[in-house]
């Protein structure tokens, strides 16, 4: 079963630095391949090991994805291939551009049984991507999948729910979007990382998928911090009924 996972590159969080006015700095933080889309690598590099088939890994950005640490640390997890869409319209993009410009980068490799998302990015998280890409290549597509079983041609996908989990035979190709508990992200090794070199990595332009202009259809008026709020430092002693009443009666009226 061959696969494609998409994945993003994103700013180390812990380097973000928020100013006075609230506005972020991410000057300082190193660019690094979303952990959530590092889980979804994984899990199809478990599905292509246990059916014979392969992995390709795609993204889409500006220049900043051409980055020889970051294509080696996206091969070095297994991928066979690699493919960037890199052009400085796709710098900044909402979910709607990033999906279209995936799937023409799709259409561009051909076969596929399989495309698997992370279930948010790690920086914005608006878990939009996965079902707009589903709908623009007009495939089945389902979220929240924590289990992936090939079955011929279907697959068999789990999801878990808040009181149950639900079972779906989906035909394929298909995209899912899975969730951080499907596998556990695997750690390279030296010989990884050296064999990653070796591995096809390709690049295209707008141009070459056909994809001349950016296509937005939500504009960012600006990205703050959260409201920073002094702490009450109100304690109540004590875990008898009355205190716990009281508790409950103050976290009430600040809610």
């Amino acid at each position: 079963m061959d696969v494609v996972v998409c994945y993003k590159i994103v700013p180390e969080e812990q380097d973000i630095v928020v100013n006075a006015d609230r506005t972020l700095a991410f000057d300082r933080a190193e660019l690094k391949i979303g952990q959530y889309d590092l889980i979804a690598i994984e899990a199809g590099m478990q599905i292509a090991e246990s059916t014979g088939g392969k992995v390709i890994a795609v993204t889409a950005g500006g220049a900043q994805i051409e980055s020889t640490k970051l294509k080696k640390s996206i091969l070095s997890r297994g991928p066979h291939e690699l493919r960037l869409i890199s052009d400085e319209p796709f710098n900044e993009m909402d979910s709607y551009l990033t999906a279209k410009v995936l799937a023409a980068a799709l259409q561009k490799v051909g076969h596929y049984d399989l495309v698997l998302c992370g279930e948010g990015s790690s920086d914005l998280y608006a878990q939009q991507v996965g079902v707009q890409l589903g709908e623009l290549l007009h495939a089945a597509t389902m979220n929240g999948v924590s289990k992936i079983t090939p079955d011929g041609d279907n697959i068999v996908v789990e999801r878990t729910l808040e009181d149950g989990a639900e079972t779906l035979r989906m035909p394929l190709p298909c995209v899912l979007s899975v969730t951080a508990d499907i596998a556990e992200t695997r750690v390279p090794s030296m010989k990884d990382i050296l064999r990653a070199g070796k591995k096809p990595s390709i690049s295209w332009s707008a141009s070459d998928i056909d994809l001349e202009a950016a296509d937005r259809r939500v504009e960012t008026v600006d990205t703050l911090a959260p409201q920073k709020q002094a702490r009450k430092h109100e304690i109540i002693e004590g875990d008898e009924p009355e205190q716990v009443a009281g508790l409950y009666d103050k976290l009430r009226k600040e809610l």
